[in-house]
């Protein structure tokens, strides 16, 4: 194959790449039944007087599969924490032992676990969206080098529809395994 036409194959890839690593990331914020310190990657602290990511402020970890705790590193944060938390409106009800924050997290129930299964797929069409992008751009840039013959032009379109049907079908799996894991109670 053509070397320009190989470039424009393998940027596509890492085009299809960024959309699964962004589906990866997306996926670990759906919140399955059990504590995850991701969950709260979006909480935003007020740290004297700037807005701040709580893993800035704080150490998050979980001691067991329900429950997460926040240990701030300077004590005057614990409240702090907490409002911002309960502001996140992420369904939690932070409590406060006076030196961190301790977060219960409920039992998903069956009718929440059917709309996070819902949000998992609505991300993974995103993805799919991305990988075919990805392709129609590829595709475009290959028509555009004069250089090409039929044959080779035929083969890169070849070479890239393989890497849009690999990549939906990782899509397809990371989606299920969500899923599955949502569902398991």
């Amino acid at each position: 194959m053509n070397e320009d036409a190989q470039f424009i194959v393998d940027s596509t890839k890492e085009q299809m790449d960024k959309a699964i690593s962004h589906l990866e990331q997306e996926l670990i914020k759906v919140r399955t039944g059990r504590a995850n310190p991701s969950m709260l990657d979006g909480v935003r602290v007020d740290y004297y007087g700037t807005m701040t990511p709580l893993n800035q402020v704080s150490n998050v970890n979980t001691p067991d599969a329900r429950t997460l705790m926040i240990q701030p590193w300077e004590k005057s944060m614990v409240m702090p924490i907490q409002k911002a938390v309960q502001a996140a409106n992420l369904g939690f009800n932070p409590g406060n032992n006076g030196t961190a924050v301790i977060i219960n997290v409920p039992p998903l129930t069956e009718e929440r676990r059917k709309d996070l299964v819902k949000k998992a797929k609505s991300e993974g069409e995103h993805a799919k969206v991305s990988v075919r992008t990805a392709r129609k751009e590829g595709n475009e840039e290959i028509r555009k080098i004069k250089t090409l013959t039929q044959d080779e032009m035929k083969e890169a379109e070849t070479k890239i529809q393989e890497l849009t049907d690999s990549y939906i079908i990782k899509v397809d799996k990371h989606l299920e395994q969500k899923e599955k894991e949502i569902m398991t109670v």
